[in-house]
């Protein structure tokens, strides 16, 4: 395998960035090596040694047993960044410093997800007053982790976790229980995947693959719409000709259907994550060769059909959005707004 074929966590390039690019850098944590020593990021490094130690009394195991459970992935877990600094490549004699920081980020993502599995419960091995491990760390620290979980820069592979855990329980751990582990974290509303899917590559890539379960229909593209003159016409106006709406059967991207003078669609919720989900998931699609254009698709589909506040409260009348941000011209604005990426240049 070329090392092409391994990449599968990017830089997003200054095009896209320009749009928004606070969407696409973590803000509390950094997870592998793009961001690593940011200085806004640089308190969270305590809490990473905290909670390998915890971890590491818990499972009864050394720190170089670690090491070696991942020695073994090491190409692999190196292959998945695309252009890392010099200090993190192997041929320049860095693999160790690199392994141990994956070691202590990997872990650090083990306890979050740990201690936010227990359900608000307090942690034995926790202080009541953590400021993240705790009750009151999960609830006002634990969102802003989940969503640098998502930035596409911030990426850690999910055989990282798997190895792991692997060597924390002294037995293999196959990929469907890895990819329900971590989107359990991510997005407990989401659909599962399909077993037997096999490993996701990272945390984004499982959320975005979540997001796609069901049968797909067809969803034009931007690259599609170069081809035709084909236009999409708003929800107000489809109303006014007589077309109907109402909320697909399932929560998937690909459940869009028009049959018998009704458009299906599935509801989506929008929040303040719902931009820089987004976006970050077609920053992918757009560097990973074989992602496919599945939510660039749908999110094109949606600018198209959203071109003013009333197609936002129509929608929303008929079930299809659910606005948390406020004004339904500020839900039209995201949309709106969004769509640039899929059209950015590659020159």
């Amino acid at each position: 395998m070329s090392r092409w074929e391994r990449h599968c966590i990017y830089r997003v390039p200054p095009c896209m960035t320009n749009i928004k690019s606070k969407a696409y850098q973590p803000q509390v944590v950094s997870l592998g090596p793009f961001h690593h020593g940011d200085l806004d990021l640089r308190p969270m490094e305590e809490h990473k040694c905290r909670a390998l130690r915890q971890l590491l009394q818990r499972v009864e195991r050394t720190f170089d047993e670690l090491v070696d459970g991942v020695e073994e992935v090491a190409e692999q877990l190196e292959g998945a960044y695309m252009d890392p600094d010099g200090e993190w490549r192997a041929d320049g004699g860095s693999r160790e410093r690199f392994l141990a920081m994956m070691i202590f980020d990997g872990c650090f993502l083990l306890e979050v997800m740990r201690c936010t599995a227990a359900d608000g419960k307090q942690v034995g091995d926790y202080a009541h007053n953590d400021p993240i491990f705790s009750r009151h760390g999960i609830l006002y620290m634990v969102p802003y982790i989940r969503r640098d979980m998502l930035m596409l820069e911030n990426q850690l592979p999910l055989l990282l976790l798997q190895k792991l855990v692997e060597v924390e329980s002294g037995k293999p751990q196959n990929d469907d229980f890895i990819n329900r582990m971590v989107l359990k974290f991510l997005a407990q509303s989401s659909g599962p995947l399909p077993p037997g899917v096999g490993l996701g590559l990272h945390p984004l890539d499982v959320f975005r693959r979540s997001m796609l379960t069901g049968k797909c229909h067809q969803i034009r593209s931007p690259q599609d719409n170069e081809e035709d003159n084909t236009i999409i016409r708003s929800a107000v106006e489809l109303y006014e000709a007589g077309i109907q709406f109402k909320p697909s059967k399932t929560p998937s991207l690909h459940d869009i259907r028009f049959r018998r003078g009704t458009l299906s669609m599935p509801t989506v919720s929008v929040d303040d994550s719902t931009e820089y989900m987004f976006l970050n998931m077609m920053a992918f699609e757009r560097l990973h060769a074989g992602a496919g254009n599945d939510v660039t698709g749908y999110v094109f589909f949606m600018d198209n059909i959203i071109d003013s506040a009333k197609d936002v409260a129509l929608l929303s009348s008929k079930g299809i959005i659910q606005n948390a941000i406020g004004s339904d011209q500020a839900v039209a604005k995201l949309f709106n707004t969004t769509t640039p990426l899929s059209t950015c240049s590659s020159t």
